[in-house]
This record gives C-alpha cells, sequence and structure tokens, in this order.
C-alpha cells in the first residue's frame, strides 16, 4: 500500500510531467483557457494515459522485451497512443458533441502529446512491471489534469484584471505557468 501511495503523490506531486518535466505545455497553455474545457481534456488524457500505459507496457513485457525488439518501442507506442486517441475522439464526438468541438484540435494533439508518450517510455526505461506502470501512467495523467485544472481556473480569475497590453494572452500565461511550477518545485522537498 506504502508504494501505491508513493507512486501516485510522486506522479502527481513531485515528478508532475507538466510543471516538473515540462512534458504536455501545447495542451496546458491552449486549452486551460476555461474550467470546463480543462476538465474535458483532463479526462481524455486521464483516459488515453492510463489505458496507454497499461497497453505499451503489456505489449512490452508480451512481445517485444521477449523477442529482443525494444528498439521498436517508440513506434508502437505511438500507434497504441494514437489509436486510443481516435477511438476518445469518436466517443466523445458521438455522445459529448459540445466538448469535442470545444477541444477543437487539441483532442487529436494527444496522439503527438509527448506527456503520453513519455509516461509510457519512462515506465519502459524504470522497469516497472504491468500494473505498477499502469498505476503511474495513470498517477500521471492525474497531476496533468491537476495541473492544467490549476491553470484553468487561475486565467479565469485573472481574465477581467486590467493587465498591461504587453502581457495579455500567452504572455501572462506562461509568466502564470513559471510560478505554478515554481510552487511546484516545493513538493520536490517529499522524495
Amino acid at each position: 500500500m506504502k508504494i501505491i501511495l508513493l507512486t501516485i503523490v510522486t506522479t502527481v506531486l513531485i515528478d508532475n510531467v507538466v510543471l516538473s518535466q515540462f512534458l504536455g505545455l501545447c495542451p496546458f497553455l491552449g486549452v486551460s483557457g476555461k474550467i470546463k474545457t480543462a476538465l474535458g481534456m483532463s479526462g481524455a488524457v486521464v483516459f488515453v494515459m492510463a489505458l496507454s500505459s497499461f497497453v505499451s507496457a503489456v505489449i512490452y513485457e508480451l512481445l517485444l522485451k521477449p523477442f529482443d525488439l525494444g528498439y521498436l518501442r517508440t513506434i508502437v507506442f505511438i500507434l497504441i497512443i494514437a489509436a486510443l486517441v481516435q477511438f476518445v475522439e469518436m466517443v466523445l464526438k458521438k455522445f459529448i458533441p459540445a466538448l469535442h468541438q470545444s477541444l477543437g484540435v487539441y483532442l487529436p494533439l494527444i496522439t503527438t502529446n509527448c506527456a503520453v508518450l513519455g509516461a509510457a517510455l519512462k515506465n519502459v526505461q524504470d522497469g516497472l512491471n504491468i500494473g505498477m506502470s499502469t498505476l503511474a501512467g495513470t498517477g500521471t495523467a492525474i497531476g496533468f489534469g491537476v495541473a492544467i485544472i490549476i491553470m484553468a481556473g487561475i486565467r479565469e480569475k485573472i481574465e477581467g484584471n486590467d493587465v498591461p497590453r504587453a502581457f495579455r494572452g500567452l504572455p501572462l500565461a506562461l509568466m502564470t505557468a513559471g510560478l505554478m511550477a515554481i510552487a511546484f518545485m516545493g513538493f520536490s522537498s517529499l522524495r
């Protein structure tokens, strides 16, 4: 139980994929304008990252590793992630069209989101078994969700503020992300 709790705390807070490792910044900055959209993206990323971590670990352990095909892992993992993203996109388009439309181009970009691929590759590199890979992938995705939802909340709060013209838009978002990263560095003392 202790290992499970430590893995979750580490992946969500200490090694936050966005604010500590700086992976997945494109959807983090692009979709964090509204909390509702950030929640939708978080859900999609949690589903894709958790499932891709599981499937990637299974394929790596049962096919790539025994047949000494480890050099194919990046290509195989990208194909797995792309298939899962297509599945999520079809489901959202069919059952939640408003969310599908609000996520726009950022939903297919999960396929190339380096955070999703990075989680799967890191799990293999760290030698995690299938269960721990799934747990670490889920924790990483939850960490992504926490970061993007906090960012969306901050951006909604400061949206109506009187900000100098030079800082409006992306410059303010980048400064906010930097301050959040500094705040999350405080969790590194939990190691």
